[in-house]
């Protein structure tokens, strides 16, 4: 049937697509793609590409069982691999075979390859090399069955499954670990070179959403100098979409360890900062698309990828002709067998087109290349079935003595081959229900070389259709709207169609694989500047935080400010004695704690006279010990009960620290109620075995280890944290009604302040300050660090010290009047349990 319709044979046709070029049952397709040098765009920065898969895949020659290596078709490789070529960059990423030895080495590619792959060379290559069973969650659990369909606004097809998460995060660090060998490498040889151009770590796609992070924090720790960036290849989703995903802040912020984020279309980059400011409270500039993180500035750019136009352009002149027939009109679709393709949507509007349209019957026939994708997984067998079963019934139904509706090819199809298609087919559909761009619009585009040219029909769901703006809009999921949409590129007139294809080809032609290669050198500084806009955020001023406290605190309200000391109002240093208080944050301190709308309560992990004594304020709360101490302005204190048993228990744990694994920097803390282990002078290479050794001791003296910023706690097995004595304050000092009377900032930077944030969400404005690493908050916002703590002081005293003093006041000698009484406290905590809950406090 295929060779009564074709001219030629059809021979293995891999979808030229950036997110699935490598992916189709491990087979490849060696194709001829060569780039003209002076369209390569040059650059002193070394490349180092971060991908899945490697520029080619290997295989095993089953005789001599020596490894072969195949090059792979996309425009990743296409653009990308000249620059890494010259550059003497590397390229980072898994073979695509599990090697039983990972030291074997890599072949160099064969004499007679011309592809973009062939001058990379083996030195230029590190294999990722992962155990085959951890791959295959991460790859076909993770990638595939949760990200895929999440992305491309499908939720109802992710399967969310936590093991296979966590063997992401391992590939994810694995690729990290592997990524900072190929660092140490390309400073070598630059060193050699004399070129002192930090290189870029270029991280491709959704397979490696966190490895910026490990190998940002890698090489700071390492003082190894370099620029980082990540491209998505396919669509990044709306917010109410991608906060499905549990693991969303972690995905996020792994994201952002890169200096610059790249993704298709505008459409994506508004998403992404959208999901950044609120999934994690970041601080972010719309209009220049950047978004603050850990006290840096990531710049969030739309660079639409391109194909080699005019190595299309030549293929589809040097073609032969495949379509048998001049009078018969082909409508051509050539798609990945996928979900997100909408393939089905496309043939039942092709149904409704021949139903409304009799007149196309006999003279227009659908084309449809499907190109077999993941095979073994069965919901792309029931894909097929479904798609197999819907164009026998629509030939079934429509078919003639001398036509059939559809012909159906479901195999690989020559690059060759499908210029020729492209060409002379007269509508090309390309209506993906979300494809993140589909290079198949603009191949198609390309190839139009014919002096009556096709018309292109793409749905504004893919990334190519917020740009291609003179093809012919079709809006897959709306059937009959499509057969109309169709039927008008049927019946087009010639004029138009050569003014639509003109306009298209040469934005086609100007917006080439090779601009996309340039675009993101730009982005990154390396050529030029970057003209896309605004590279650096503003410091943090008062006036931001208007929008973010103006509107619930008001202006009849009072106010409950809730501090944590080290990293909030002391930066974090090498001793807790070096970590004071800077005077600009001491005088607001007074003056709010001064103000009789103000309260203010300083909630550490220090013991309670040492943090009164760091601050040295008075008439404000003190918490030591996360809460288990606190001491009242007027000189009342609370102290948690701890079990008996526990007293000798510190004194042991202490001397069983110090024995054991004080040295090499780390030492012990004696906050009488707790003990905590520092270790943040300690090399990092010695950190783990020292953690767990801690961490294993603390647990078997009966206390609970909790981590904080480079540091290991071991506190006494009470329920009692911030959190609860945060509502315990607040109680006391308001009575029990206090989230009515009152309205609350939370400000902290590390675990134990989590505790509070949990406790307090929906009932206060909770900020946390955090570093550039992975962190998971419950915090409705996050500031960069200590200054911007201080810049958020310096709101509440312009906010409140314009107010009147008021006769109800919120002093401390005040609050006792009301008949509220700290002394319940101690009634609370004698109770038999040695515990409070949240629901009694």
């Amino acid at each position: 049937q295929h060779k009564s319709f074709l001219m030629g044979p059809i021979l293995n046709f891999l979808e030229y697509s950036t997110s699935s070029s490598t992916q189709n049952n491990g087979k490849m397709v060696e194709t001829e793609i060569v780039v003209t040098s002076s369209s390569e765009p040059v650059t002193k920065a070394s490349l180092i590409v971060v991908s899945n898969r490697l520029p080619f895949v290997l295989s095993r020659d089953a005789k001599t069982e020596k490894l072969e290596r195949k090059a792979s078709a996309g425009g990743l490789v296409t653009a990308v691999c000249p620059v890494v070529i010259k550059g003497k960059g590397l390229w980072v990423g898994w073979p695509g075979i599990h090697l039983s030895d990972p030291n074997e080495p890599i072949p160099e590619s064969n004499p007679t390859d011309q592809t973009p792959t062939a001058g990379l060379k083996s030195d230029q290559v590190v294999s990722v090399n992962i155990d085959a069973s951890i791959f295959d969650s991460y790859y076909n659990g993770c990638c595939n069955k949760i990200f895929w369909p999440l992305f491309h606004s499908m939720p109802g097809r992710a399967t969310f499954g936590a093991d296979h998460w966590h063997n992401y995060v391992t590939v994810n660090k694995h690729f990290a670990a592997r990524t900072i060998e190929a660092l140490e490498k390309c400073l070598e040889q630059n060193k050699a070179l004399d070129n002192n151009t930090p290189p870029i770590v270029w991280i491709h796609d959704y397979h490696l959403m966190l490895a910026a992070n490990w190998i940002r924090e890698k090489a700071e720790e390492k003082q190894l100098p370099c620029r980082l960036a990540f491209f998505l290849h396919i669509p990044f989703p709306p917010w109410d979409i991608f906060r499905l995903f549990p693991w969303a802040d972690e995905i996020l912020q792994g994201m952002l360890g890169c200096d610059m984020v790249g993704f298709h279309i505008q459409d994506y980059c508004l998403n992404f900062v959208d999901c950044c400011q609120r999934n994690l409270g970041c601080r972010v500039d719309r209009n220049n698309l950047l978004v603050e993180h850990g006290g840096r500035t990531v710049r969030i750019r739309p660079l639409p990828i391109g194909i080699p136009y005019e190595r299309f352009v030549t293929l589809a002149k040097n073609a032969g002709k495949l379509l048998r027939s001049d009078k018969q009109k082909v409508i051509l679709g050539v798609d990945r067998l996928d979900y997100t393709k909408g393939l089905v949507h496309r043939l039942m509007a092709f149904e409704k087109l021949l139903e409304k349209y009799p007149q196309h019957k006999e003279k227009v026939s659908l084309l449809q290349i499907s190109v077999p994708s993941r095979t073994d997984v069965k919901e792309y067998r029931e894909l097929k079935e479904e798609v197999d079963q819907l164009i026998g019934r629509i030939n079934g139904r429509f078919t003639t003595a001398n036509w059939a509706p559809i012909r159906y090819i479901y195999d690989y199809v020559a690059q060759d081959d499908l210029a020729a298609l492209y060409r002379d087919a007269a509508v090309c559909l390309v209506t993906p229900l979300r494809d993140g761009m589909n290079l198949v619009a603009k191949e198609f585009v390309a190839c139009q070389i014919n002096e009556s040219p096709g018309v292109l029909v793409i749905s504004p769901f893919a990334g190519a259709g917020e740009m291609m703006h003179e093809a012919l809009l079709c809006n897959p999921y709306e059937v009959h709207a499509a057969a109309e949409v169709i039927h008008r590129a049927l019946t087009m007139p010639e004029d138009e169609r050569v003014l639509r294809m003109s306009r298209l080809r040469r934005r086609e032609s100007e917006c080439d694989v090779s601009n996309w290669m340039r675009s993101f050198l730009k982005a990154m500084g390396t050529l030029d500047v970057d003209d896309v806009g605004t590279t650096i955020m503003q410091p943090v001023t008062v006036d931001d935080f208007d929008d973010y406290l103006l509107k619930y605190i008001g202006y009849n309200h009072k106010l409950a400010l809730l501090l944590d000391y080290d990293g909030t109002l002391a930066p974090i240093a090498p001793h807790p004695d070096l970590a004071t208080l800077s005077p600009e944050i001491k005088n607001v301190l007074f003056k709010l704690s001064n103000h009789s709308d103000v309260y203010v309560a300083v909630i550490s992990g220090r013991n309670v006279d040492n943090v009164k004594r760091m601050v040295g304020i008075e008439g404000i709360t003190y918490a030591g010990n996360h809460g288990l101490e606190i001491l009242h302005p007027d000189g009342s204190k609370f102290v948690h009960p701890m079990p008996i048993e526990f007293e000798d228990k510190v004194s042991h744990l202490l001397k069983a620290l110090q024995d054991s694994v004080c040295r090499d920097g780390a030492w012990v803390e004696n906050k009488g109620a707790l003990l905590t282990f520092h270790y943040r002078e300690t090399p990092t290479e010695l950190r783990p075995a020292m953690i767990e050794k801690a961490r294993s001791l603390i647990i078997k003296y009966g206390f609970k280890a909790t981590e904080a910023n480079c540091a290991l706690e071991a506190r006494p097995p009470v329920q009692w944290n911030k959190g609860r004595a945060s509502i315990y304050i607040l109680r006391t000092s308001f009575g029990v009604d206090w989230s009515e009377r009152i309205k609350i900032i939370y400000v902290g930077d590390d675990l134990t302040d989590e505790d509070a944030m949990v406790a307090l969400k929906g009932m206060a404005r909770t900020f946390r300050v955090t570093s550039s690493d992975i962190v998971r908050t419950a915090a409705d916002h996050r500031l960069p660090s200590t200054d911007s703590v201080y810049t958020l002081l310096k709101w509440v005293e312009r906010h409140f010290m314009g107010r009147k003093a008021r006769a109800n006041s919120l002093t401390y000698r005040n609050r006792r009047e009301d008949g509220v009484r700290t002394q319940m406290s101690l009634e609370i905590a004698t109770n038999s349990n040695n515990s409070l809950d949240v629901e009694h406090v």
